[in-house]
C-alpha cells in the first residue's frame, strides 16, 4: 500500500520516471524477496515495455523504449466499468463479466480441477456465467473494444512492431490480452511481472538455468487425500495422465504419474531440468484468478524464467491440441513464446476451436 500511495503522488507530480520505479518495486516487492534483488534499474528493458496501474478510474500507462525518454499516457475508465470510487472492484466485475460474455464457463467439458470445489462458498458470477448469451459474438466485440480503447489505444502511436510486453499491476492482471486487437487485427501476448523480473531474468549467469531435460508430472495420487471425517476429498485426472503422456511422446521424455508423482519425487528431479510440466488439481475460478497469479509468481520466484498458465478453465480435448501443437514447435526449438503464440494461432484458425474462449485463455 506505502508504494501504491507513493507512485500516485508522483504521478500526480509529473515525476514519470520515479513514479514507474515506486509502483514496480511494490509489485514486485515479494518476488524481489524470493529472488534476493536490491535495486531496479531502468536499463536493458525489452522495447515496447507498457506498465500498466490503476488509480481509482485512472489507467495510468508507462511505456519503456530501448534509448528514450520513458512515457505515461492515461486513460480514464468509461461508466460502465467505474462506478463511483471502487474502480478496482468495479473493473474487476467488469472483467467477470466480460468471461460471462465470452462463456468461459459455459457448458465447461472438463475434469475439475479445482480446489475450489472443497469449498462450498460459490460467487453469484460464477452461476451467472453458466448462461449462454443469444448475442454472444456482438457483446464480446463490445466488451474486447471497451478493454482495449481503455487500456492499450492510448499507447497505440508509441508502439513500434508487432510485439508487446505488458505488465499488469491489480485486476488488470484479469484482462485476457490475448484477445485484444488494434486496426491491423495484431495480438498482443506477452506478459511478465515485474520490470524487476525481467531484469534479475537478463542479469542470470549463463549457467544458472538449465539447458536440457524434462519432468512432466501428471494425475498425481490424492486417493489418500481426505477430510477430516475421513471423506475422501480429490478424484483421479485421466485427462491430465493423457496430457503427459502425448507431451512425453513428443519429447521423448518418461513422464512420472499416479502413486509415482510423490512430493518427494518431484523435489528430487526439479533442480535437474530445464522445463516442467504439471497437471493436477490446482486454483481456478471466477474467485481464485488472482491466486493463479500468486502461483505464477511463486514459480518465478524459484528461478522460473517463464511460466505458461491459463486464465479460466478450459475444456480437455482443448487443452491436449493447445499442448500437442506448442510442445512440438518447443521440441524443434523455438523459444516459448514463439511456441505459445503458434499455438493460439494453431486454435483460432481451427473449425473447432476458434472461439475467443478456446484460445484467449493462455499466456
Amino acid at each position: 500500500m506505502a508504494y501504491t500511495g507513493l507512485w500516485r503522488v508522483l504521478v500526480k507530480q509529473g515525476n514519470i520516471d520515479e513514479a514507474l520505479l515506486a509502483a514496480d518495486k511494490g509489485r514486485a516487492q515479494a518476488l524481489t524477496d524470493l529472488m534476493e534483488s536490491r535495486f531496479l534499474v531502468l536499463k536493458n528493458v525489452p522495447s515496447n515495455t507498457v506498465f500498466q496501474a490503476m488509480d481509482r478510474a485512472d489507467v495510468n500507462l508507462w511505456v519503456v523504449s530501448e534509448g528514450k525518454q520513458v512515457q505515461l499516457r492515461q486513460s480514464k475508465l468509461n461508466g460502465s466499468v467505474s462506478e463511483n470510487s471502487g474502480a478496482s472492484q468495479s473493473f474487476e466485475s467488469f472483467m467477470l463479466g466480460v468471461y460471462t460474455q465470452l462463456g468461459v464457463r459455459s457448458n465447461v467439458r472438463c475434469e475439475n480441477r479445482s480446489l475450489d470445489a472443497l469449498s462450498e462458498d460459490r460467487s453469484k458470477v460464477d452461476q451467472e456465467t453458466k448462461e449462454d448469451n443469444p448475442q454472444a459474438s456482438i457483446q464480446q466485440n463490445k466488451c474486447l473494444s471497451t478493454l482495449y480503447n481503455t487500456v492499450m489505444k492510448p499507447v497505440a502511436d508509441l508502439v513500434q512492431g508487432d510485439e508487446l510486453l505488458i505488465i499488469p499491476d491489480g485486476p488488470l492482471w484479469l484482462a485476457p490480452y490475448t484477445a485484444f486487437k488494434d486496426g491491423n487485427s495484431k495480438y498482443l501476448i506477452r506478459l511478465a511481472p515485474s520490470l524487476t523480473s525481467l531484469r534479475l531474468i537478463a542479469d542470470c549467469p549463463d549457467d544458472y538455468h538449465k539447458s536440457s531435460g524434462a519432468l512432466l508430472v501428471g494425475d498425481p495420487w490424492v486417493a489418500e487425500v481426505t477430510n477430516s471425517q475421513g471423506e475422501k476429498l480429490l478424484e483421479q485426472l485421466p485427462c491430465a495422465k493423457e496430457e503427459v503422456e502425448m507431451i512425453g511422446k513428443i519429447l521423448n521424455i518418461t513422464r512420472i504419474t499416479g502413486r509415482e508423482a510423490t512430493k518427494r519425487e518431484v523435489l528430487k528431479r526439479l533442480s535437474s531440468v530445464s522445463l516442467v510440466h504439471f497437471a493436477a488439481h490446482g486454483l481456478v475460478g471466477a474467485r481464485s484468478r488472482l491466486k493463479v497469479w500468486l502461483a505464477l509468481r511463486a514459480f518465478m520466484g524459484a528461478g522460473a524464467r517463464s511460466v505458461v498458465v491459463s486464465l479460466w478453465a478450459v475444456e480437455d480435448k482443448v487443452t491436449l491440441e493447445f499442448m500437442k501443437c506448442f510442445y512440438q514447435h518447443l521440441a524443434e526449438g523455438k523459444p516459448a513464446s514463439e511456441s505459445l503464440n503458434l499455438a493460439m494461432k494453431n486454435l483460432r484458425e481451427s473449425d473447432e476451436f476458434r472461439d475467443i474462449k478456446y484460445w484467449a485463455p493462455f499466456y
